[in-house]
């Protein structure tokens, strides 16, 4: 049965076992201290009428058959009865039969007594163990209720109390899991509202400056046309800041749920290109693909292409006029690889490990445009499809980003 599977309920059982076997013990030495006993006080008085048969001066003969006989005569029973020695005789005018009497007594209700004792000792104990097990139980369950996790319910036995336990445990698991992941939820948001605030301070500020210089020259056409400009050019930043944030926001959280689909790798380039080849003119850079054409991949098209379009954006941004960005693919046994390269002016060995943090910016860097937002969108999007991207590159020479996708075997 599973409840003798418990060690203490086991021990409890064993102790109820040796309990029944001391019980049995007791009762047959009672009844052999019992049958010795009335042994000794059947003797005893035999010895005694015999002795007083003797003096009287009775035949051995006649006190012999008088002794060993079994059958009561009425004049015996008449003469037992004239005497006071019948079945209403109490014990106390019997003096062999008292004595007997009281041992009788004092050995039953001695034994029954230390039988008791044992029983309620053992029972005792066993309940203030139990008792114990429950209240360090309610306490750890206490601190559970209180988010305080530090201490475990005990499980190192078997038995139905400890399947229990160990339910409790898994349940008290998983809402400290529960906790944490509303504890990071919580500053997850309160980061992002932060770096949201924090970013639109400087497009509002310029938004509020060109504002009211237009206002104060509302008649000088040229400075009309030069701030309006520079209204629309701070709108896109801002209007570019919050849809990246919102993406970023919803990729960490676990709101966008991926199509992935079988692509065609040639095809996913050139819809992630296609708006930036006209860019690419009219900076004087080359955009050169390269890549066997018959190549897939398993991933969500529109993501990875705005992914991949981002990596490219980030080599056009810090590639002069005349730079080559590269997008090659290559097929190795277990993914597929396909590599943005550049030649242009690299990331310095003590911002290489921060580039995919939100808002980083070089200090090489300040003077190109963007935001800092599109290398961690990029980042977001590959991860949540279960890629990889990493890059390399060196300061002044260029820089190559590898996404990495598992492939089917």
């Amino acid at each position: 049965m599973s409840i003798f599977r418990d060690r203490q309920v086991k021990l409890f059982a064993l102790f109820i076992v040796l309990y029944i076997v001391l019980t049995l013990g007791v009762g047959a030495w009672f009844c052999q201290a019992q049958i010795t006993a009335s042994k000794s006080m059947y003797l005893e008085h035999d010895r005694a009428v015999v002795s007083a048969l003797l003096e009287q001066g009775i035949s051995k003969e006649i006190i012999a058959n008088a002794i060993f006989s079994t059958d009561p005569s009425a004049k015996g029973i008449e003469l037992s009865n004239y005497l006071g020695i019948t079945s209403y005789t109490t014990g106390n005018m019997l003096p062999h039969f008292s004595q007997f009497q009281n041992q009788f007594r004092f050995m039953f209700f001695g034994s029954y007594a230390c039988m008791i004792i044992i029983l309620v000792i053992g029972i005792i104990s066993f309940l203030r163990i139990r008792n114990k097990l429950y209240q360090q139980a309610a306490e750890i369950i206490d601190n559970y209720i209180n988010n305080d996790y530090s201490y475990h319910l005990p499980q190192n036995s078997d038995g139905e109390i400890f399947h229990l336990f160990a339910s409790v445990e898994r349940l008290a698991t998983m809402l400290q899991a529960k906790n944490e992941t509303e504890h990071k939820a919580k500053e997850f948001l309160k980061s992002t509202i932060s770096d949201i605030s924090h970013q639109l301070k400087t497009p509002l500020a310029a938004l509020m400056l060109y504002q009211e210089i237009i206002e104060a020259d509302p008649n000088n056409a040229d400075t009309v046309k030069e701030f309006s400009q520079k209204i629309g050019t701070a709108l896109k930043r801002m209007e570019q800041l919050i849809l990246s944030m919102l993406k970023i926001t919803r990729l960490d959280t676990g709101n966008i749920l991926f199509d992935k689909q079988v692509c065609s790798v040639q095809e996913l380039i050139k819809n992630a290109i296609s708006e930036l080849t006209t860019r690419a003119t009219q900076e004087k850079k080359q955009l050169i693909v390269n890549g066997t054409s018959n190549q897939i991949v398993i991933c969500d098209m529109d993501w990875t292409s705005e992914a991949i379009g981002n990596l490219v954006k980030n080599a056009l941004d810090h590639t002069e006029a005349g730079g080559i960005i590269r997008i090659t693919w290559e097929r190795t046994p277990t993914m597929l690889r396909i590599l943005v390269s550049d030649n242009g002016s690299g990331i310095a060995s003590e911002d290489i490990h921060h580039i995919f943090k939100r808002f980083y910016r070089s200090k090489y860097s300040l003077n190109t445009p963007g935001i800092g937002l599109g290398l961690p969108l990029a980042k977001s999007i590959i991860e949540g499809q279960g890629g990889l991207i990493s890059v390399q590159s060196v300061l002044h020479e260029g820089t190559t980003f590898l996404i990495s996708f598992l492939t089917k075997s």
